[in-house]
């Protein structure tokens, strides 16, 4: 199924098995390509060479924590990855955890890892944005 398919499908297939198996596949790809880039990382600050060189050896710090940084957010990622595929596992996925509402295929195909409704979402920025500026 393409995405044009998927669009196309009146409201009341929502998260039928077709949409469930369009979104597993998708997450399944971005797994892999996360995976990947993850071991490439990993392999990457494994192959760092030491240096003698005092300026190297803060640059190489620096850039060693960005990639730690990074390796992080990642792993952030492929948890909610999984989250999202276990979710379809259990016909969940697509629904508002806050609501229960209809995340909508729209949003979904923006960010296949999101539990929110736009409402609801936009309900917790409004909170985040109070308690930051308390």
């Amino acid at each position: 199924m393409t995405e044009a398919e998927l669009l196309a499908q009146p409201f009341d297939d929502y998260m039928n098995e077709a949409q469930q198996a369009f979104f597993r596949d998708l997450l399944l790809r971005q797994r892999a390509e996360l995976q990947a880039r993850i071991e490439e990382e990993f392999k990457t600050l494994r192959e760092q060479e030491p240096s003698s060189d005092p300026s190297d050896v803060g640059t190489a710090e620096e850039q060693r924590q960005w990639q730690l940084r990074l390796l992080e957010r990642e792993k952030k990622l492929l948890d909610k990855i999984d989250g999202s595929l276990d979710a379809i596992a259990s016909s969940e996925y697509g629904w508002c955890v806050e609501t229960g509402e209809a995340i909508g295929l729209r949003r979904l195909l923006l960010r296949p890892t999101t539990t929110l409704c736009i409402e609801a979402k936009e309900r917790q920025e409004a909170r985040e944005k109070h308690q930051r500026s308390a």
